[in-house]
């Protein structure tokens, strides 16, 4: 009896041993498991994060092996037009046939619209090494603006003009809407224009600077009296290179001259009662480097600027642009009302004696 005791109570201890070692294994399996597939999700989102990542460094690298792919046809076809999706390059300067070819393929019209687009006067596209062209021409010279054909934020401004020094142009805006762009050379890095806002003053249409007496400025028009800062017809070699002021086409200077306000001294010529046409000048350029404009054939929308960028831009200035505005204009309205009547003209008929 006893002998059957003990062997059933060893029967039961082994059995008890057996499930709780079963009971173990199978917990052990589950955590393992469990980390198992933690280890798994930390992979994958690693691996996530990498591709990710490449892909971000795909895409920002796409520009710059699309520009080392045309600089390097350039190179390989240095005396060859290579053509964009709305620009190409013509290379001028290294080749007779190329630049004959340029003459005799576009009108002057045409020639004037291509200076104007890579920041020169016609008188300098014998000069440069590389010309910027566009693939088709458009009906006005408008629609190639950089510039928003609307502004939100000036339409009671009867007329301003801004001066974009990283592109290298200006716009002429009425109540809002752009009605002129056109290039500028603006000044040199020893020399650089001042920025912010400014008011025409006074203008002339033939001025001597005060840097080189023989040098002569057509249609000039002052916007900074005491820094002698002022915009003028003169060369565009197609980068800075003024002496701080805004150079402008013989016709773009003319047309702002007319266009423009000037100010309104006091009798004694001491003291400014009105100023003119607000004015404002913006932007840093990267002296040392080529214009962004160069970059047309790469990047069609390279130097368009914004809606919201240029609004941004003059939303500092408008406090003051309106406060000028409302003084000229009880100026004007007082001019008008204290205006002496014309005498009745007097009505003579013909005779023949």
């Amino acid at each position: 009896m006893k002998k059957i005791i003990v062997v059933l109570s060893l029967t039961l201890f082994l059995a008890s041993c057996k499930k709780e070692v079963e009971t173990d294994t199978v917990e052990f399996e589950e955590d393992t498991t469990a980390v198992d597939r933690s280890m798994e999700n930390q992979i994958d989102s690693i691996a996530i994060k990498r591709n990710d990542s490449i892909e971000m460094a795909k895409k920002d690298s796409i520009a710059a092996v699309k520009k080392a792919a045309i600089e390097e046809s350039k190179k390989s076809n240095k005396f060859s037009v290579f053509k964009g999706d709305a620009y190409s390059y013509w290379p001028i300067k290294p080749s007779d046939s190329l630049r004959k070819l340029f003459y005799n393929t576009f009108t002057k019209e045409q020639q004037y619209t291509i200076a104007a687009l890579n920041r020169i006067d016609t008188d300098h596209i014998k000069t440069r090494d590389t010309l910027i062209v566009p693939n088709e021409f458009k009906t006005a010279f408008i629609d190639y603006s950089p510039f928003p054909r609307k502004l939100t934020n000036i339409t009671e401004v009867p007329k301003i003009i801004i001066f974009s020094y990283p592109i290298q142009a200006y716009g002429v805006y009425e109540n809002g809407n752009l009605v002129k762009w056109g290039p500028t050379n603006m000044g040199k890095k020893a020399s650089q224009t001042p920025r912010g806002l400014f008011f025409t003053n006074w203008k002339g249409r033939k001025v001597r600077s005060t840097v080189d007496d023989e040098w002569i400025l057509n249609w000039n028009f002052n916007i900074s009296n005491h820094g002698g800062v002022g915009w003028h017809q003169y060369a565009l070699p197609g980068y800075p290179a003024s002496h701080s002021c805004l150079r402008l086409l013989d016709a773009d200077a003319q047309w702002l001259y007319n266009w423009a306000d000037q100010w309104v001294l006091t009798e004694d010529r001491n003291t400014v009662k009105v100023k003119g046409t607000p004015v404002i000048v913006y932007g840093d350029y990267k002296f040392g480097v080529k214009g962004i404009w160069h970059q047309l054939v790469e990047n069609p929308s390279i130097t368009t600027l914004s809606k919201s960028e240029l609004e941004a831009i003059i939303e500092p200035y408008l406090a003051e642009i309106f406060n000028q505005q409302t003084i000229r204009e009880a100026y004007n309205e007082a001019k008008l009302n204290n205006k002496p009547k014309e005498d009745s003209l007097k009505i003579v008929k013909d005779s023949m004696k």
